[in-house]
């Protein structure tokens, strides 16, 4: 075959699989925005920030981040923004709640499909959760300065009527499932035209020594470029496709999650965390160490466990 009909047979063969995760992954996102939106209009979620925000102290922050924080673990990174955006605070309060946000954003959907890759959706939320709240309480002890300064501003109520907020509920969403659809269906059409030329290869050799140091299986470096690039989701939807050629065993995809879950999306969020004013080297390096010893700790588990 020439070239064209190899790629032409790579696209037909990486749509029917595609498809349904596309399908998938749209009927979740869609289900979790709704559900996130009656919450804000309910103002369900600012009471649940005003109960848990005296625990922030101890991370350096004001109570209100609570809601900054509440917002990207249960929606999307991009809450938590709009969040960070509105109650005021330094370079040191915006590297510790966006390292936070980072590690544990987006938590029912990505558990979801972190679970369709095989791992255990409690061992993500735990990891996820516990690697948020260690690494936010670890930067309060490191950092220089304190947060003390900083006003508690108090959670903003959701004023809007129903009726506009379901119609800018319906934009958004539209836009989200849009914009995901080109991504997932680009990333596994490029994924399998990669392989099929052997470039798949040539990219995992390329990285064989920071997999190595990372502890991840050589043949999951593309993935963790997609994941590191354009975060979990849409990595996810190319590991899929992945796993059901049987390209990678279970315990690269245990390794793989174990360091991706906390550690991904490390261009577009970080970039925008970043202008809000974290410290971008901070938020990238204490993830990517935490992601190692997770990993490597994950390696010995595995080996005591003869798995």
């Amino acid at each position: 075959m020439n070239t064209r009909q190899r790629i032409v047979g790579s696209i037909r063969d990486v749509m029917p699989g595609t498809i349904r995760i596309c399908i998938w992954m749209i009927k979740i996102t869609v289900g979790i925005s709704f559900a996130m939106m009656l919450l804000k209009y309910l103002n369900i979620l600012p009471w649940i920030s005003d109960f848990i925000g005296p625990v922030f102290k101890y991370f350096g922050l004001p109570g209100s981040a609570a809601l900054a924080y509440l917002s990207g673990y249960f929606v999307n990174v991009y809450s938590a923004i709009a969040v960070i955006t509105s109650i005021g605070l330094d370079w040191r309060a915006t590297t510790i709640i966006a390292t936070m946000v980072l590690c544990s954003h987006t938590m029912v959907l990505e558990t979801a499909i972190l679970k369709k890759t095989g791992a255990s959706a409690v061992r993500m939320v735990i990891i996820r959760t516990l690697s948020a709240l260690i690494l936010g309480f670890i930067l309060n002890l490191v950092l220089p300065g304190s947060s003390e300064h900083l006003t508690d501003a108090a959670a903003q109520k959701w004023t809007m009527p129903l009726g506009q907020t379901l119609l800018e509920w319906l934009i958004s969403t539209l836009k989200l499932v849009a914009l995901m659809t080109v991504i997932i269906f680009s990333l596994n059409i490029l994924q399998r035209i990669l392989s099929e030329f052997g470039i798949m290869d040539f990219i995992a050799r390329l990285l064989k020594p920071i997999m190595r140091v990372l502890g991840l299986p050589e043949n999951t470096a593309f993935l963790w470029l997609v994941a590191n690039f354009v975060g979990l989701g849409y990595g996810a939807a190319v590991m899929l496709d992945e796993i059901g050629r049987g390209t990678l065993s279970k315990r690269d995809v245990k390794l793989l999650d174990t360091h991706i879950c906390i550690n991904h999306s490390n261009v577009e969020d970080l970039t925008i965390m970043s202008a809000l004013g974290g410290i971008w080297w901070i938020m990238l390096t204490i993830r990517l160490a935490a992601a190692i010893v997770l990993v490597w700790g994950t390696r010995l588990e595995i080996l005591l466990r003869k798995e």
